[in-house]
């Protein structure tokens, strides 16, 4: 597991965030973000002022990389890109999160290596990380700007035959439930957004036509939520195009992987990311996935 305790002494009276300035090597705001989220206690009390004051032994929750052997599929001096598998997480949910893509990262790369931008857990493909603080800033700042174009594949329901301009406002839930609130729905209260749909191939076996999408916008779930209002699903969601019960079972754990295979007609999420192009330093990328996706797409639409 990631997160692990730490014992720790400190023979004097010292403010804590300078003790973990010492201790790890980091930066004083760090030490004090660490201190801020809880990670240090005594004798079970958690330290709450990130300028208090340690004395003697005590307990530090700290992050220690497990590895996998998860390689990148392209490395640069100052950033590299991993291709996530479905179902891998990019940033653990908690400390009790397992294992997760910022793991493999932050184990080959280092402490200060993070993940630039997310994609969902079930969703496929190429993950852009920053290999240091500097380059974490300029490539965020880059999406936020749009300066950095990424394209998706996926399997859809039904035949396609024209490409789509979807522009339609997005709005997560507001429900009580915690669940609930994380299904998002085309709203005019909404976000704008908007996602490009081309066509590439029909499968009348299956009915289902392979597409390559493009997302304008960044919005969570975007591209599913807009394929789902146009009717044409993606193959292996388990949210959108469910009935809202089995949906929310799904996200409570509750629903059992033949069941969900039999509802979605796969046992993922048929989506890819496929491609990232941008340019860093004066030089032009473009990456794009080496997975054969239509060929995990029909393994995955394979009954076990």
């Amino acid at each position: 597991m990631p997160f692990i305790t730490k014992q720790l002494h400190s023979p004097t009276r010292q403010k804590a965030f300078r003790f973990l300035m010492q201790e790890l090597g980091i930066t004083q705001s760090e030490a004090q973000r660490l201190i801020a989220k809880g990670r240090l206690s005594q004798e079970g009390e958690v330290m709450a002022n990130n300028a208090g004051f340690i004395e003697g032994t005590f307990d530090f929750i700290c992050f220690e990389p497990l590895t996998l052997g998860l390689e990148p599929t392209f490395v640069e001096e100052e950033f590299a890109v991993y291709d996530k598998p479905s179902g891998l997480l990019v940033h653990p949910q908690n400390r009790h999160t397992p294992y997760s893509l910022n793991d493999e990262i932050k184990h080959r790369f280092g402490h200060d290596a993070n993940i630039t931008h997310r994609i969902d857990q079930e969703t496929s493909g190429l993950v852009l990380a920053a290999r240091n603080k500097v380059s974490e800033r300029s490539l965020k700042m880059m999406f936020e700007e749009r300066q950095i174009t990424k394209k998706y594949l996926a399997m859809v329901r039904g035949h396609l035959a024209e490409p789509l301009d979807i522009e339609e406002p997005l709005l997560r839930r507001e429900d009580a439930s915690s669940i609930i609130r994380m299904i998002v729905r085309v709203h005019p209260e909404g976000k704008s957004s908007r996602t490009f749909i081309k066509p590439l191939e029909y499968f009348p076996d299956i009915d289902a036509t392979l597409v390559e999408a493009s997302p304008f916008t960044g919005r969570q779930h975007q591209i599913r939520v807009h394929l789902f209002h146009v009717k044409h699903p993606i193959v292996g969601d388990p949210i959108y195009g469910q009935d809202e019960n089995d949906a929310v079972r799904f996200l409570d754990r509750e629903m059992s992987n033949d069941e969900r295979f039999i509802n979605t007609g796969a046992s993922r999420l048929l989506l890819h990311a496929h491609s990232l192009e941008f340019t860093y330093n004066e030089i032009p990328y473009h990456v794009v996935s080496k997975e054969d996706f239509v060929a995990q797409c029909f393994d995955a639409m394979k009954a076990k």
